[in-house]
């Protein structure tokens, strides 16, 4: 008798889940009609689902997904900062000011925002507490300064290059889809957003190598990453990954989304490069999967492989997501890039720069009284 009450509350449970993740909107959906058609006539979809360039185990060899699990059980040390971050309040006003060149401010993880010779762009906007569906999941990092989706201007454009939770998160999109003229994304995203309410003529999506002249001096280029995709643990990689080019006659800018390391920042660097300037994830990495995400040498490799003049780490500082401490990824990546005489920039989170002004390069992460900012 126990047994069955059990197993009617395990099925009820299942039940519920599955109802849950079918109607909650924050799981997305998928795509249908023209939009289906396009993702199975792309040369990168096969076997009903996308595929990376090369083979991609999720996990190493000597390595498994249970192993893995129970690490994060266990944990691990100094995985998230014990005092508040110091950052910087994010001046709209002075980001707004600048009319040419690239001023660049980073929020943390992937979300950049980016003023190319006046146009706004913003790459993967995470401003929610939690990366996740539901009410537990990574928080992020206690900042003096905390950044929120209201802070942002109105946007030229948005760029996914993925439907993972720290890089595509649903109250964000809500919060910024009626400011923003345009959501560039990669194959299968498209249906998310239109889910959430974003109007179909401000989507466009791209696969990858394909190119959008935004303007008469602005191209956008869908390019390759090794990754996946998914949201509701039954889609895995029904939607497209991707990195993204910017150029103009001006400025040429790179945003890697998140990677493993492979001959693709090679192919991109003789397609597109060189480039001014490089954003390329540099945290989140583990011995466990080591095809999915880089280690923080690979990173500053990946930038080379490119030709870039200048990179900044990103995926970094804001979600405890691996068992790394927090700091070792930019420490690491410093190391390597002074070794390698590449030039590496560590902003402040919320800190306005532009690519002409020499920018401190202050380890912040170091300190360990943090003050409130000035600004």
């Amino acid at each position: 008798m126990i047994l069955q009450i059990l197993a009617g509350i395990l099925l009820l449970l299942i039940l519920g889940t599955i109802v849950f993740v079918k109607f909650a909107p924050q799981f997305g959906a998928r795509s249908v009609g023209e939009r289906l058609e396009r993702i199975q006539d792309s040369p990168n979809y096969r076997e009903g689902k996308f595929q990376n360039l090369v083979h991609t185990p999720m996990s190493g060899e000597n390595t498994s997904m249970w192993s893995n699990a129970l690490k994060f059980i266990k944990g691990g040390d100094n995985r998230e900062p014990k005092s508040p971050l110091q950052t910087v309040g994010f001046d709209k006003n002075a980001f707004l000011k600048a009319d040419s060149g690239i001023t660049y401010t980073w929020f943390g993880h992937s979300s950049v925002l980016l003023n190319i010779n006046g146009k706004i762009i913003l790459t993967d906007p995470v401003f929610s507490e939690k990366a996740s569906p539901v009410w537990f999941g990574a928080k992020r990092f206690n900042y003096i300064n905390q950044f929120e989706a209201e802070q942002m201007p109105d946007l030229d454009i948005i760029l996914i290059s993925h439907d993972h939770y720290d890089h595509l998160d649903y109250k964000t999109i809500l919060k910024l889809k009626d400011k923003t003229k345009k959501f560039y994304v990669p194959l299968g995203v498209g249906a998310h957003l239109l889910r959430w309410g974003v109007e179909e003529n401000k989507i466009v999506e791209m696969d990858w190598w394909q190119e959008n002249m935004v303007d008469d001096d602005l191209l956008l280029a869908c390019t390759p990453s090794r990754h996946f995709s998914g949201r509701a643990g039954v889609d895995k990689d029904y939607t497209l990954w991707c990195s993204w080019v910017i150029k103009s006659d001006s400025a040429s800018v790179y945003y890697s989304g998140d990677s493993g390391y492979e001959n693709h920042f090679k192919l991109i660097g003789k397609k597109y490069g060189p480039f001014d300037f490089t954003m390329i994830e540099c945290g989140q990495y583990n011995e466990g999967w080591p095809y999915i995400h880089m280690m923080p040498e690979q990173s500053v490799q990946a930038n080379i492989d490119l030709g870039g003049k200048l990179m900044m780490p990103i995926h970094w500082g804001k979600f405890n997501l691996s068992l790394h401490e927090w700091t070792e990824p930019v420490e690491r990546a410093a190391a390597e890039a002074k070794k390698l005489q590449v030039s590496l920039i560590t902003t402040l989170p919320g800190e306005v720069n532009n690519l002409k002004i020499e920018t401190n390069n202050e380890e912040w992460w170091r300190k360990e009284e943090q003050l409130v900012d000035s600004y």
